[in-house]
């Protein structure tokens, strides 16, 4: 019997005598579970790797011969284990949960069989993706359009309770006597109730309060669990919040704003639940400023849960939890230990299954929590509750709608890098002679003025005479080396003397397309062309580098 402790001190006990396995391999899994249990810090954790390990169990009790204990594990035995798993995601999952814990018995540390546990998993497919725009907008929409009509509901039944309570409406009315019962509704988290012969309660106040359904009963102050669903849904999706947060995130404290009266901020804390050493929450400032701020949210969700928390801190002094709702029946038993339990009519925080539930009731599919968290995650840009490894690996590089927004943008930096390296190099021929057909320039000749790709105004070629070399119609032959290695040795002078970032917007494509020249002439033919520089060249060259020669 292991005994497993999660972080709110709560224990859960786990029977390995029910592994149908022998019982020395019980005892051994057994003391391996229980080393391994020291870094959990939920039964959630803790009940996965049961489960996984009862799948392992199950699969030795299958073999011809089960070994009694964990030392008869064999290499065939651990293949087969492998093989079995290895080629879905939920199997890579279940290898490497149950490696980890059979490799805190020492037996399984050495040998063959150990080896083999040892091997590589591959990691899991990425199956988890970020909701596309119109699937985004429909979730958050949905979410918001409930959580708001509870918010005003809540909010008008408020203002109708402190009327009453200020003596402000005449005694009888019916405003009076709607008043006095969300007075008991308050203080109790009901309405007042008749009990019928059979033992069956009936709402007191049915016609005047308009029916006795949740919205016109108790839910006047409360929200109910779907709409305190769908107050999660919208904050993972503003602020790409885990959803095991909600079950434990304190009530966010406010701070005074620097010389503003109109706004007040939040420190809200969030739980960062697989830390470790103290460092379990993170505070987020939060600013509500006006109606589109983030902080507006904070402000609704304290408004709409305020009667809960006072009459939570009235049952259990001290509770001070921000999201918490009504419960439309009481909990037979609290099973859910890393959630903390019920008070009376009031429950806290967001499951799981709450999630599927109120996805399922407005046709959305699976749970919303981790798809809108990725979404959120993916539009900010940045790690939000997680280091940089985990944003990139888990978050962004996985994530297909990443991917396929990403092309267009690897597409446009690709096109970007080609028309810089085409600026960069030499874009004519390099050519063994001369050809009187072609026009002679500062740099090169020219098969084509009228072709320029720089066309003048009035005709022909209106280009600098160094971007001769960047032209497809330019030739290079022998009788140009001398003049363009000695423009590259006086470029290269520049450098000295001048500003780097100013050389660079004004020399370095010319330098890098006479780099690229030299390389297709040959650097020993270039060397040698700078002892027959003549002094027209050196008169040119001077000139180009000066600007002054015109076209």
């Amino acid at each position: 019997m292991v005994t497993v402790s999660n972080k709110a001190g709560h224990k859960k006990k786990f029977d390995f005598a029910e592994l149908p396995v022998a019982v020395p391999m019980q005892r051994s899994l057994a003391m391996a579970f229980a080393a391994r249990s020291g870094g959990w810090k939920s039964h959630k954790s803790a009940r996965t790797n049961w489960i996984n390990i009862g799948v392992f169990a199950r699969f030795l009790s299958e073999l011809e011969s089960p070994p009694d204990d964990l030392d008869g594990l064999s290499v065939a035995t651990m293949q087969s284990w492998r093989d079995r798993h290895i080629s879905t995601n939920s199997g890579k999952s279940k290898l490497s949960t149950v490696r980890k814990v059979l490799l805190q018995d020492p037996r399984l540390t050495a040998g063959p069989a150990a080896e083999e546990l040892a091997r590589r998993i591959p990691r899991p497919t990425p199956s988890q993706r970020s909701y596309e725009e119109d699937e985004r907008d429909r979730v958050a929409l949905t979410a918001q359009r409930q959580f708001r009509s509870a918010w005003l509901r809540i909010g008008e039944n408020t203002h109708l309770l402190s009327r009453w309570r200020a003596g402000e409406l005449v005694e009888g009315s019916r405003e009076w006597r709607i008043g006095k019962v969300l007075n008991d509704v308050a203080r109790t988290g009901d309405v007042p109730r008749t009990v019928t012969p059979g033992g069956q309660g009936h709402v007191t106040n049915r016609k005047l309060l308009g029916g006795a359904g949740p919205e016109k009963t108790w839910g006047r102050l409360f929200l109910t669990g779907g709409e305190l669903t769908a107050l999660a849904v919208v904050l993972t999706d503003r602020f790409g919040w885990n959803l095991s947060l909600y079950s434990r995130m304190p009530v966010p404290a406010t701070t005074p704003s620097a010389g503003e009266t109109a706004t007040v901020t939040y420190q809200v804390q969030v739980e960062k639940r697989r830390a470790g050493g103290g460092r379990w929450f993170t505070t987020e400032n939060i600013t509500d400023s006006g109606a589109d701020s983030p902080g507006r949210l904070i402000t609704r969700a304290l408004e709409a849960t305020a009667h809960a928390r006072t009459l939570a801190d009235s049952l259990a002094p001290g509770t001070d939890l921000l999201m918490v709702a009504r419960s439309h029946q009481l909990e037979r038993e609290h099973v859910d230990l890393d959630r903390p339990a019920p008070l009376g009519p009031l429950f806290f925080g967001v499951s799981d299954d709450m999630g599927k539930l109120w996805a399922r009731n407005h046709g959305l599919g699976g749970s919303p929590f981790q798809r809108a968290r990725r979404t959120t995650v993916t539009n900010e840009g940045r790690p939000m509750q997680h280091t940089q490894g985990t944003h990139e690996s888990v978050y962004v590089l996985p994530d297909r709608r990443v991917q396929r927004a990403s092309r267009d943008v690897f597409e446009a930096g690709a096109r970007e890098a080609l028309e810089q390296a085409r600026a960069a190099v030499f874009g004519g021929e390099v050519v063994d002679q001369s050809d009187p057909e072609h026009q002679e320039t500062a740099t090169a000749d020219c098969a084509d003025e009228e072709s320029s790709p720089w066309p003048a105004p009035e005709g022909g070629c209106g280009a600098d005479f160094l971007l001769c070399l960047a032209c497809a119609n330019a030739h290079v032959h022998p009788g140009h080396h001398p003049r363009l290695a000695h423009l590259h040795q006086q470029i290269q002078s520049l450098r000295s003397g001048m500003d780097e970032s100013m050389f660079r917007d004004r020399w370095s494509d010319h330098l890098l397309r006479l780099e690229d020249l030299r390389d297709k002439v040959g650097p020993a033919a270039w060397t040698a062309a700078l002892a027959r520089v003549t002094q027209d060249d050196r008169t040119i060259v001077q000139l180009l580098v000066k600007r002054d020669l015109a076209p």
